[in-house]
């Protein structure tokens, strides 16, 4: 006896339970997990970023903003015989800025931007080569320059710059 049921259809797999997809699907399943994975990477690490980026904000480095205008002073003081013959002429005293020759002082004090506040000393390099000023709350930046010569004196001075920001 013959099984009409079965009788002229044809077998059918997809009601067949446990049965393998296509390796198609298969590889179709697999890209989009990948892809899947890299975007939800990237989005943490851009969560991230940005969390970092934000506690930055608060400070500003103005450090080498401020050493480039330090050192362009300095050399142009170096390299002015005036000024040199004036700062070799000191005493073994150190000498702060207030008493600094007045074209000398109002020379440094043009070249200082706005958002700076600068002062400096200028101290005998055999006696006193720290040649520091008293410590303040600020952050202070500081470049110094040794005027050793000129055509008639070896006498070492040292003049120091201190920058802070205003």
């Amino acid at each position: 006896m013959v099984n009409k049921r079965n009788q002229g259809s044809s077998y059918d797999s997809s009601f067949k339970i446990g049965v393998m997809p296509d390796k198609k699907q298969m590889n179709k399943r697999g890209w989009i997990r990948i892809v899947e994975a890299l975007v939800a990477i990237m989005l943490i690490a851009g969560f991230l970023i940005l969390l970092m980026d934000n506690h930055k904000e608060g400070v500003k480095d103005i450090s080498a903003k401020v050493y480039m205008t330090e050192n362009a002073i300095l050399r142009e003081v170096q390299s002015n015989s005036t000024y040199r013959e004036y700062i070799l002429g000191m005493g073994d005293e150190p000498i702060e800025f207030e008493a600094f020759d007045i074209s000398l002082k109002n020379h440094i004090t043009s070249r200082v931007p706005e958002y700076l506040n600068c002062t400096g000393k200028l101290c005998d390099f055999g006696v006193n080569p720290i040649c520091d000023i008293s410590s303040s709350e600020e952050t202070i930046y500081v470049r110094s320059v040794m005027i050793a010569a000129d055509a008639d004196t070896y006498d070492p001075k040292l003049l120091k710059i201190f920058c802070w920001a205003a």
